[in-house]
C-alpha cells in the first residue's frame, strides 16, 4: 500500500513520498474550481505522484482565465472524478485531499495559508499557521522534467 492513495475506482493516484508543499489555498481559481472557501492543496514532485491509468484521464485547463497555463485538471474519463492537477512542465503534480479521493484524516495538515490578501473580503486567518500573499517565501519550484 502507498502512503497516500487517491483517485477513483477507475484511476488510482498514489505516492510514497511526502508533499514538497502543503498549504491552505485562498486563491480565486481554487475557489471557482472546488466551490470551497479555502482548499487544502499538496504539491508533490512530478514523479512522486503516480497514476496507474493515465489513458483514462481527461484534461482541461485548471484556470479557465489562463487556458494556456501550466496546470491541467485531470478527471476520470469514466466517472468524471477529479484526480489531480498535472503540470505540463512536469515539475509538480497536485493533490486536493478532500476532493480527489484521499483519506483526508490521514493526510498531513496544511502548514500555512497561501494567496490570502485583503481583497478576499474576510479576516486574515488566525490559526497559528503563517499567512502569505503567495506560496511560502522559501518554496523553490522543482526543475522541469519535460
Amino acid at each position: 500500500m502507498a502512503k497516500y492513495e487517491g483517485g477513483c475506482e477507475h484511476v488510482h493516484v498514489t505516492s510514497d513520498a511526502e508533499p514538497i508543499d502543503n498549504h491552505e489555498c485562498h486563491c480565486n481559481v481554487c475557489k471557482s474550481v472546488t466551490g470551497q472557501h479555502t482548499t487544502h492543496v499538496a504539491f508533490f514532485n512530478y514523479d512522486d505522484l503516480k497514476v496507474d491509468h493515465p489513458e483514462r484521464m481527461n484534461r482541461q485547463p485548471f484556470n479557465k482565465d489562463n487556458p494556456d497555463g501550466p496546470l491541467e485538471l485531470c478527471t476520470c474519463s469514466i466517472c468524471g472524478a477529479a484526480l489531480l492537477l498535472d503540470d505540463k512542465q512536469h515539475r509538480i503534480r497536485v493533490a486536493v485531499p478532500n476532493v480527489m479521493g484521499y483519506d483526508d484524516a490521514n493526510f498531513p495538515v496544511a502548514t500555512y495559508h497561501a494567496f490570502w490578501d485583503l481583497s478576499k473580503g474576510y479576516a486574515k486567518p488566525d490559526d497559528g499557521r503563517p499567512v502569505y500573499e503567495g506560496l511560502r517565501p522559501d518554496f523553490v519550484w522543482p526543475p522541469s522534467a519535460a
